[in-house]
């Protein structure tokens, strides 16, 4: 027979992210059945997202949604409805060139002749640069008429996307992006498959399709060759493509893949790095997909918001690359709140930049602040069903507690749950995880034995007695507010046990 009268203590250290493909049982403790605006954190732990707030206090283009934003010199590119505009912190000003109609942007930067220049394509209109002072249509003969990608490659400027002609790269000559000769070294290359992307990443052009993706190495028309990365899958939207860890990161139809595990000879299956949240890639939507980097946190994140809907409601995916005792992988979290309509990431001297341009027409800076621009950050975590031990016994649960850091406030809310939400059981209400206001004292008035926060510097224990019993318990953490960012890092649940079922 059990030990009925010993208190029985249970750790669990929290890391894995967001799983959604196991049953409870088999999941690891610290992994997350619910990780909604907790990012995986490199330091380990999940925290709470740092917010974002206004760039500047001016709309691009009145209510128009912005298409297109990138990181230039020491300020900022922006185009919504038929405008682009370079501004800073302070504002935009006036256009530096109007369009008659115009689709998202994508931009890549380069320096042909100590010149630094950024070149544009939005999928309706011819290439255009920017030196920080001139704006230069790209309409010289035989230039692509409405590209909807760019790449700088081997000192060429690599365009694809033309509606008339979908499967073909168009090139510009050497160092000389207006110029599309083909005596001076400019031409052509065509593939089997509509290409939805093109990116340049170490020594090697990748050309993603819809249905098949390939590579073009060389260094000029007289060599280049394209050879097949893939002939069974391709990339599901353009936008999604981002470079993180030393590799490529796409989306294809069965989820995220990187180039390198799907380059290898049957690796198709290794390939796909969204398996413990496949869920969520059926629920992508593609009419406003766009993604970016934060390097400094290695991290990746994809939006997918919808026109119609609120902000509040915006969904997207974030993905953390950590090193663990497994080895190198993904862990994943959701994201709310946010609702990009375009997105860039950059350094402006040495501090990195992480923007977004808006369905209202502004444009916005992550990871600053403590709010979604003014909107309270609703984050939460759930554990999986933990059976501490033995499914078969009923565990009298005494006390709860929880190793978190701090950051400033903290206003949130811990509830156990019991039986995985039995309505025939009792469920306590929440528990209140408030700021540590100093060191409890034990026996001081201030301190109550069961029901204290004990502070350190930036790392508080937050211990509950807590009510109820169950065969399974589970934890949650509720946090909707405008207050700090804070880690949860631990929690430790001690109990006795009871009957058997």
């Amino acid at each position: 027979m059990p030990d009925t009268s010993a208190i029985s203590p249970v750790t669990v250290s929290l890391g894995g992210g967001l799983i959604l493909d196991r049953d409870d049982f088999a999941m690891p403790p610290g992994a997350a059945i619910q990780l909604q605006n907790f990012e995986p954190s490199l330091q380990g732990g999940y925290r709470r997202l740092t917010g974002s707030t206004k760039f500047n206090s001016e709309q691009v283009d009145g209510d128009n949604k912005v298409l297109g934003v990138k990181i230039f010199n020491t300020g900022l590119l922006a185009a919504a409805g038929n405008v682009i505009k370079f501004g800073t912190s302070t504002g935009f000003g006036s256009s530096i060139a109007t369009r008659t109609s115009a689709g998202r942007y994508k931009f890549d930067d380069f320096n042909f002749s100590n010149t630094f220049k950024v070149i544009m394509v939005d999928d309706v209109n011819q290439a255009a640069t920017f030196d920080g002072t001139t704006y230069t249509l790209l309409n010289a003969t035989g230039a692509p008429a409405d590209p909807a990608s760019v790449q700088i490659f081997r000192d060429h400027a690599f365009f694809a996307g033309m509606s008339s002609t979908p499967q073909e790269l168009v090139f510009s000559a050497p160092f000389n992006e207006a110029d599309f000769s083909a005596a001076n070294g400019a031409g052509s290359i065509k593939v089997d498959t509509t290409i939805v992307e093109i990116k340049s990443f170490r020594d090697t052009l990748y050309i993603f399709g819809t249905d098949r993706i390939y590579r073009l190495s060389g260094s000029s028309i007289a060599n280049f060759v394209v050879e097949p990365v893939t002939r069974v899958l391709g990339c599901s939207d353009g936008f999604s493509v981002q470079e993180i860890g030393g590799d490529l990161l796409f989306l294809s139809p069965d989820g995220l893949r990187t180039i390198a595990a799907t380059t290898r000879i049957g690796d198709i299956e290794l390939g796909t790095i969204t398996k413990p949240i496949q869920q969520r890639i059926q629920d992508i939507g593609f009419d406003n997909l766009t993604s970016l980097i934060v390097r400094n946190k290695s991290q990746y994140r994809l939006f997918y918001p919808t026109t119609a809907g609120a902000a509040a409601d915006s969904r997207g995916i974030l993905a953390t690359l950590k090193r663990t005792s497994q080895g190198l992988g993904y862990e994943f979290a959701d994201l709310k709140g946010m609702k990009p309509s375009a997105t860039d990431t950059g350094f402006i001297g040495n501090t990195e930049y992480i923007m977004e341009g808006g369905f209202d027409g502004f444009v916005r800076i992550q990871e600053v602040g403590d709010t979604f621009d003014g909107e309270n950050v609703v984050a939460v975590y759930r554990s999986p069903d933990l059976s501490l031990g033995d499914a078969g016994l009923r565990k009298l649960m005494q006390r709860v507690i929880l190793n978190y850091e701090v950051e400033g406030t903290v206003d949130a809310q811990l509830r156990v749950r019991y039986d995985s939400d039995d309505k025939d059981v009792p469920q306590p209400l929440f528990y209140d995880i408030a700021s540590p206001g100093g060191i409890a004292i034990y026996g001081s008035s201030s301190s109550t034995y069961g029901n204290a926060v004990y502070d350190s510097s930036g790392a508080p224990i937050f211990r509950r007695a807590i009510e109820g019993s169950g065969f399974l318990v589970a934890i949650r953490v509720n946090h909707d507010s405008s207050d700090n960012p804070f880690t949860l890092h631990s929690y430790q649940l001690e109990f006795t046990l009871g009957g058997r079922r």
